[in-house]
């Protein structure tokens, strides 16, 4: 059975768990040997050496647990960023509601893809950890 593109792109959650571990738990210029990266991020995640280790890199024997992955999704602040952007959206909606009685539709749609746009460069603009 052919696989689409989207399924294709999707990554296993052990591959998601390593990238996050490695670019935002333990990113490289923390420490000079991976070894210490991989022991700085069980430290700050409360894991431990050898399990951090072989997420790490992806050892196909584990398997991550439910319970790691929204440690790393707190960790990392992806579940906050994630309420954060259904709540932008959400407020265009409500923008996009309040505006529908406007009788200019240039003006309506000049203004939301306006709002928009400066929501999304809000979004790219900010560095990860920038809140703390």
């Amino acid at each position: 059975m052919p696989h689409t593109p989207s399924e294709k792109s999707e990554m296993s959650e052990l591959t998601w768990a390593s990238t996050m571990l490695q670019k935002n738990v333990a990113p490289v210029g923390t420490a000079q040997y991976v070894e210490t990266r991989i022991r700085n991020a069980a430290k700050a995640i409360g894991w431990s050496f050898s399990r951090t280790r072989d997420i790490w890199y992806e050892d196909e024997r584990v398997a991550v647990r439910p319970r790691e992955l929204r440690q790393l999704e707190e960790y990392t602040g992806l579940r906050y960023g994630q309420q954060e952007l259904r709540s932008v959206d959400q407020l265009i909606a409500n923008a996009d509601a309040l505006l529908l009685g406007h009788t200019d539709p240039d003006f309506v749609s000049a203004f939301v893809a306006g709002l928009r746009a400066f929501t999304s460069a809000l979004h790219r603009t900010r560095a990860p950890g920038a809140d703390e």
